[in-house]
Order: C-alpha cells, then sequence, then structure tokens
C-alpha cells in the first residue's frame, strides 16, 4: 500500500455543546482527480471510523492504517478525534453517550459536505457502542460493523446501556471479533447477538486477542472485511 493511492485532508467539525472535532478524510487519488464527477447512490458511500475509549489514550490515529486501506482501495473514510480526544476540544465522558452526538455530528457533516447519500459506520473497541447507539440516528447509515464490541461483564458496566440500540436496529450488522478477545467470550457475543433484530453477521478470528487486533498488523484484515460487507449491501 502507498499514500501515492490516497490524499488525507483535515477539517474541524462542529458537534454540540460548542465542541469542534479534528476529523481527517481519506481520499482515493482518483478521487481527487475527478472531484467534478457526480456520483451516482450506489458509487458514493462513505465509511465513517469510530476510534476506542478515549479515556484510555483512544483517538483517530490508531484507525489511520484501517482507513488508508480503505481509500487504497478506492473508498472515502472518514476518522475523527472524538470530544476531548486527540486535536478535538471538550471533554471526553465515561459512558460514551456525548460522544454518541460527536458521531452524528460528522455523519452529517459528511452527508452536507460529501454529498454521502450512505454511509457505513464503523466502530473500534469502545468505539463500537458508540457508533451503535447512533446508528439509527443518521437517515444515511446504510450499515455498521463492529471490531471488537466489549459486551463482557465488566465491560458492559460502562457501555451496557448502548446495547439495545445496535442490537434492535433493523439496518445490517457485522460483528468482528478474536475468539480470545478478553473483554467479550464467543459465547457471550453469541448471546448477545441472538436479541438483534434484522441481518446479523459475525466474523471471528481464531486465537486473536482484543489488542492483537486493534494493531496495525490486522488493519487489512480489517479493511478486508469491511469491504467484504460492503459489498452484501
Amino acid at each position: 500500500m502507498s499514500s501515492s493511492n490516497f490524499a488525507v485532508e483535515s477539517y474541524d467539525v462542529d458537534s454540540e455543546e460548542g465542541v469542534k472535532l479534528h476529523t481527517r478524510i481519506f481520499k482515493p487519488r482518483d478521487d481527487v482527480q475527478q472531484q467534478q464527477q457526480q456520483l451516482s447512490d450506489e458509487e458514493n458511500l462513505v465509511i465513517v471510523l469510530v476510534h476506542p475509549f478515549s479515556l484510555l489514550g483512544g483517538c483517530q490515529a490508531l484507525l489511520k492504517g484501517i482507513a488508508s486501506e480503505l481509500a487504497s482501495k478506492g473508498f472515502k473514510a472518514v476518522t475523527f478525534d472524538t470530544r476531548g480526544a486527540g486535536k478535538s476540544t471538550g471533554r471526553a465522558t465515561l459512558t460514551g453517550f456525548a460522544e454518541v452526538k460527536d458521531v452524528i455530528a460528522v455523519c452529517r457533516w459528511v452527508s452536507q459536505n460529501l454529498g454521502a447519500h450512505r454511509i457505513l459506520l464503523v466502530g473500534s473497541s469502545a468505539g463500537a457502542p458508540i457508533a451503535g447507539s447512533a446508528v439509527d440516528q443518521v437517515e444515511q447509515v446504510v450499515g455498521y460493523v463492529s471490531l471488537g464490541y466489549p459486551f463482557g461483564l465488566m465491560a458492559s458496566v460502562l457501555f451496557g446501556r448502548h446495547h439495545k440500540a445496535i442490537l434492535s436496529s433493523p439496518k445490517p450488522k457485522l460483528f468482528v471479533m478474536g475468539t480470545q478477545d478478553g473483554f467479550t467470550s464467543v459465547s457471550q457475543l453469541k448471546k448477545k447477538l441472538k436479541s438483534a433484530v434484522g441481518r446479523t453477521e459475525t466474523h471471528l478470528l481464531e486465537g486473536v486477542s482484543h489488542f492483537q487486533m486493534e494493531g496495525p498488523e490486522y488493519d487489512s484484515q480489517m479493511a478486508d472485511a469491511i469491504c467484504n460487507f460492503i459489498s452484501s449491501l
């Protein structure tokens, strides 16, 4: 993968409470050259990625590898720092409910400024419950991918109130997880997904831990899983 395959642009997006979100768009080079080309609804899908728990150091830089891979494959990918993370203003929250407003704000900005008629929301680790709570609040979101959703008992103390939103959403969902996740067991994942509405798929990585899967060596596999899911939408 070469950076010559894509370009990166930075913007500040306004969220609620006066928060400014530092946002990056990873664009395929062809897109840069053909900015004036009118894309159809089918083609103009944008992927918005939500980073892991900001209170544990999560920020958009952790998603640079996946976003780069997606842009190299021809997709526009958007990353951003939620409130209190990276270069964004505001204060991070413990349970992630204020951060849901940030996801919605970025999705609306993407829809208005990139002409995105279809958005795929992708959440990594604690970003997965936060993204999941935004899915049905943005009309343009057509699907959802979770990379290591923390469904386990301890994580549920913080993020348990987000579960219902994504499990009750009729929009297509893909849950990617390592079988040695540490926060969520395979049996816990399957038990949770029994109550899920609509099309729900899983993609399990044998013997892979939660933080391994977040690492750069799995960026390409994560991008492939996302692209395969998009092709089925």
